[in-house]
Order: structure tokens, then C-alpha cells, then sequence
């Protein structure tokens, strides 16, 4: 039942790409609706919930969103300096390496050398099988909106991102708290640290309120995160939401049309099974 719910994000936040995509809008804009649709699923599930608060779980939940942001915002720079098919694949990588290593070695989720050994051989499948899925053909070349790359820029802003996606998740899991009561005071921080980079950049009109049914998506797979992380542990919780890289990619060629050439589609196939197999050996190593 964990690995099930530790799934639900592999298709929440992969589904995120495709319906933004179809809802339209620019970054800040899908942004900036995003969190919003995040605070309205938060605050219903408050309600529901109901869940005891306190001024700790206000202050956790309000700097994991706060730092959300700043993950987010730092990633949207990455790929503009670097290119998608580049950004795209080091972000989730840098986040894969940060948080596995985090959850093994400061949290003690992996205690034996079978532990580390077959760990980092499913961390090297998802990294290589997330590079493979975004990369492009040699002779195709990369485009990015401003018509030029700078590595350099998109290095640093990735940097900073999987710093900012780090502290998201595991200040949580330091902090140990109860996922359903900690979404809220998140969700707050979110929208706060989103209204800050969208300031005088984003207009707000029915694309940000369209934009709010990804939010839905992202919150759902975000309790299932929070949850799966709480009951299986950080390196291998976290690990199993970022297969949704394989339902993004294949929604992109399929369901937007995104052209891909056939030495692309190889590279498509045979990433999505490098991914398949690390969380097949991420779930063998929960069994």
C-alpha cells in the first residue's frame, strides 16, 4: 500500500506538464495558478482534515513553501539559460542525488551495504534514464527563447533550484510532522514566494485562473508525497515521485505533439525502461 501511494505523485506531478501545456499561459503564469489551485486543495483539505496546529507547524509548513519557490522559480531560469532538453534532465538528477543522499546518510534510512549498493544502482538508473528521456538529437541543436545558451547562468540557477526543492522536502522530514496538517501553512508560503517572482511579471487573467487545476494535480501528489515519504523514507519516497518524468515526456510527443526524432524516440524508449527498472529496484528494496 505505501509503494501505491508512493506512486500517486509519479502521476499527479508527471500529468502537471501535459495540462498546463493544454491550459496555456506563460512560466509565471502556470506558476503563479498553480500554487493558487495548491492553496484552495490545501485549505478544503483543512476543513476536512481539520488537523491540530501549532506555531512550529506554521513556521515548517510556511518555510518548506517558501523554499518551494524558490526551487521552482531557480528551475523555470535553468532551462531558459540551458535549454529543456538540457535543464530539464541535470534538475531532476541534481534533485534525485541531493534528496537520496539526505534521506541514506543524514536520516539513516539505509542502514546495511546492501542498502547503499543497490540504492545508488536504481539513484545511477533514474539520472541516467531522466537524461535520456530530455535529450536531444546532436544535430538537431537546442533552442531556448532568448536564441543562445549560457551554461554558465543555467548551471548556477539549477544550483540554487535544487537547493531550494531540497530544503522543500527535507526540512519536513527533519521536522517529522503531520503531512495533512503541514499542506496549508505550505501552500501559504508557495503563494507568497510565487507572488514575489510573478510581481509586475505575470498578468493575471484566465490563464493563472486556468492554470489553478494543475495546482489540484500538484497538491494531491504532494500529500501522497509527504505521506509516502513519512511511511517508506526520503531517498526512496521522493525518488519514486520523479518517474513522472516518463509520463511528461510521452504526453509531450503524444498528446502535444512535440516533434522528436527517431534518434530521440530511441533515446525516449530506452530512459523510460532505465527509469522503470530504478523504481523496480527502489520498490524491491522496500519489499
Amino acid at each position: 500500500m505505501s509503494i501505491l501511494i508512493a506512486l500517486v505523485p509519479m502521476v499527479a506531478w508527471g500529468s502537471i506538464a501535459l495540462v498546463s501545456g493544454k491550459l496555456g499561459g506563460d512560466a509565471n503564469q502556470q506558476t503563479l495558478g498553480m500554487t493558487m489551485g495548491a492553496f484552495v486543495f490545501a485549505l478544503v483539505t483543512f476543513f476536512i482534515v481539520q488537523p491540530a496546529m501549532s506555531g512550529w507547524i506554521l513556521l515548517i509548513g510556511f518555510l518548506s513553501g517558501l523554499f518551494w519557490s524558490v526551487g521552482q522559480n531557480g528551475q523555470f531560469h535553468g532551462m531558459k539559460f540551458m535549454g529543456v532538453s538540457v535543464g530539464l534532465p541535470i534538475s531532476t538528477g541534481f534533485q534525485l542525488i541531493l534528496n537520496t543522499v539526505a534521506g541514506a546518510v543524514f536520516f539513516h534510512e539505509w542502514t546495511k551495504t546492501k542498502d547503499f549498493v543497490l540504492g545508488f544502482i536504481a539513484l545511477a538508473f533514474l539520472v541516467l534514464g531522466a537524461y535520456l528521456t530530455a535529450r536531444k538529437d546532436d544535430e538537431s541543436g537546442v533552442e531556448t527563447d532568448n536564441g543562445m545558451l549560457n551554461f554558465g547562468k543555467g548551471f548556477r540557477a539549477l544550483i540554487f533550484s535544487t537547493l531550494g526543492y531540497g530544503v522543500y522536502t527535507i526540512i519536513i522530514t527533519w521536522a517529522g510532522l503531520n503531512p495533512l496538517a503541514i499542506i496549508l501553512p505550505q501552500s501559504v508560503g508557495m503563494l507568497v514566494g510565487a507572488s514575489f517572482f510573478a510581481f509586475r511579471k505575470a498578468k493575471v487573467d484566465r490563464y493563472v485562473w486556468r492554470n489553478m487545476a494543475s495546482g489540484l494535480l500538484w497538491g494531491i501528489g504532494n500529500v501522497c508525497m509527504l505521506l509516502s515519504v513519512q511511511n517508506i523514507g526520503l531517498a526512496i519516497g521522493f525518488s519514486l515521485s520523479q518517474m513522472g518524468i516518463i509520463i511528461s515526456t510521452l504526453g509531450g510527443i503524444f498528446l502535444l505533439g512535440e516533434h522528436k526524432t527517431k534518434k530521440e524516440m530511441y533515446y525516449v524508449i530506452i530512459g523510460c525502461l532505465l527509469i522503470i527498472v530504478g523504481g523496480v529496484v527502489l520498490g524491491y528494496m522496500k519489499a
